[in-house]
């Protein structure tokens, strides 16, 4: 009796074994959570042409004085926000490049030589293009500058980033896909009014390509356009499909021409081969910028790249790790639907498991936040071929919603994905304020017909810090955590 009795035990304890093993083996192949049922809005605009601006509207205005300095914009000018890039362009003569400098307004004590090039394209010639970079700056510090020394000055200031740091608050701006029309004026109009210490833009600035024989005077007006900005606080540039400008049909042949004579990058700093592809440190954020119009296959000078510097961040001093890139590799949206699908496959797993924060995107004329999903468990034997919940991955946001010429991509995919939580077709912009090394507190802004309205807002929880927090939603306009 005994002997049945120890063999029953042995026989159950093999078997608690067994499940336990199971249901170990079922989490790790199904989803760790299951997500709410994702939300499309049901807002529609006013139904308006998406025209761009005539060349004689007065954001487009031409700054007085002789050889006035226009189209003034910044950018970081090193990785960690102790250097800063001043642009500017001057139509009549060259005049000089030096950019004087300093912490007050009446005393700009400092000095820096900066350099000049022009460019022609098809039946195009450039202005004076300058650029200066300012180096040695302290962090989180007013800076006055004045350009066109010898004609007409101009005097403008930034602030620049916070130091490096887990726990410094910074608050940046998220714009895509902007142009030149009245919608991109009422994205700008409303970014300014609570503007951020960067603007991390998406991709596609002018949309000069959009008008017959790439009409280059309109990156001229998107720069006077885009100064009343850019040139106050440090934009983070991607480049996007309306930068490439490859048009051998005019003879040109050199991809970027425009943008990389007009928007440098600091890609040297990241060890970065090309401008396209680069890193930056703001306070608590490591962002990563990526090329979707650059070859990324394995073994790419970009995937090479991406790969060294993912294994550089350093999470204890930089909590909050982003990925911007122009096409969206999560997207239920007809318009440009798996475009993005090479670029995911390739560096979806490196995101994962470096437990990127969020990785935001444009090219998607709409707007749209996912849950944290993942399709990184495929392989040609196991079919599992559909994304899946995981509190490991990325939030995607696709925001090409600046309000450019093309219009609104307003052909969602039906049935709404299990990824998506929240998707609307309208213009607008969003902010994150990142709080401290845990929380980040994230809105979407719709332009609701000349109005801004937050239209999605979610905290977001950050991945290193507090890895296994569980995700949750329950519709648009909520406080919810992701």
């Amino acid at each position: 009796m005994e002997r049945t009795i120890l063999i029953m035990k042995a026989a159950a304890a093999t078997v608690a074994v067994l499940l336990a093993v199971a249901v170990l083996a079922a989490e790790a192949a199904a989803p760790h959570h299951q997500y709410p049922r994702g939300v499309t809005s049901t807002y529609r605009r006013k139904l308006e042409a998406s025209e761009d601006m005539p060349l004689d509207a007065d954001v487009f205005a031409v700054p007085p004085g002789r050889n006035a300095p226009q189209q003034v914009h910044i950018t970081l000018g090193d990785q960690a926000g102790t250097a800063m890039t001043v642009s500017w362009v001057t139509m009549e003569a060259e005049g000089n490049s030096t950019v004087l400098y300093g912490r007050a307004a009446g005393r700009l004590d400092l000095a820096a030589e900066g350099t000049t090039t022009r460019y022609t394209f098809y039946n195009y010639t450039s202005g004076f293009i300058h650029h200066c970079t300012l180096t040695g700056l302290d962090h989180a510090t007013r800076y006055y500058y004045a350009v066109g020394h010898g004609d007409t000055v101009r005097t403008f200031w930034f602030t620049t980033p916070p130091r490096p740091g887990p726990d410094a608050p910074l608050r940046l701006g998220l714009i895509g896909d902007l142009g030149q029309t009245a919608d991109s004026n009422a994205t700008l109009a409303h970014y300014e009014q609570h503007p951020g210490a960067a603007v991390l833009f998406v991709g596609d600035l002018s949309y000069a390509d959009k008008h017959p024989f790439h009409d280059s005077r309109r990156w001229d007006t998107w720069g006077r356009f885009s100064e009343r900005s850019v040139a106050y606080q440090p934009w983070i540039w991607t480049a996007g499909n309306h930068e490439v400008e490859y048009a051998p049909e005019l003879g040109e042949t050199t991809a970027f021409k425009p943008f990389a004579h007009r928007y440098p990058t600091p890609y040297r700093a990241s060890g970065s081969s090309e401008p396209y592809w680069y890193s930056v440190k703001l306070g608590p954020a490591h962002i990563i910028v990526l090329s979707s119009y650059s070859a990324f296959g394995k073994y790419t000078p970009q995937f090479k790249w991406l790969e060294a510097e993912l294994a550089r961040v350093d999470r204890e001093l930089t909590p909050w790790l982003f990925i911007s890139t122009h096409v969206p590799w999560y997207n239920s949206n007809n318009f440009h639907f798996m475009e993005g699908e090479p670029m995911r496959v390739q560096f979806e797993k490196m995101a994962v498991d470096a437990r990127v924060d969020a990785v935001f995107a444009g090219h998607v004329h709409a707007y749209e936040r996912s849950h944290r999903f993942s399709n990184i468990q495929y392989n040609i034997t196991d079919g599992r071929c559909t994304p899946v919940a995981d509190r490991r991955a990325p939030v995607y946001v696709v925001i090409g919603d600046g309000g450019n010429i093309e219009g609104l991509a307003d052909e969602l995919t039906w049935p709404q994905p299990a990824y998506s939580a929240f998707r609307e077709y309208s213009f607008g912009h969003a902010v994150l304020d990142i709080k401290n090394r845990t929380h980040a507190y994230y809105a979407w802004y719709r332009n609701h017909d000349g109005n801004k309205v937050t239209a999605d807002a979610t905290w977001f929880t950050n991945r290193y810090h507090m890895p296994n927090h569980d995700d949750s939603s329950v519709s648009s306009k909520t406080t919810y955590y992701a």
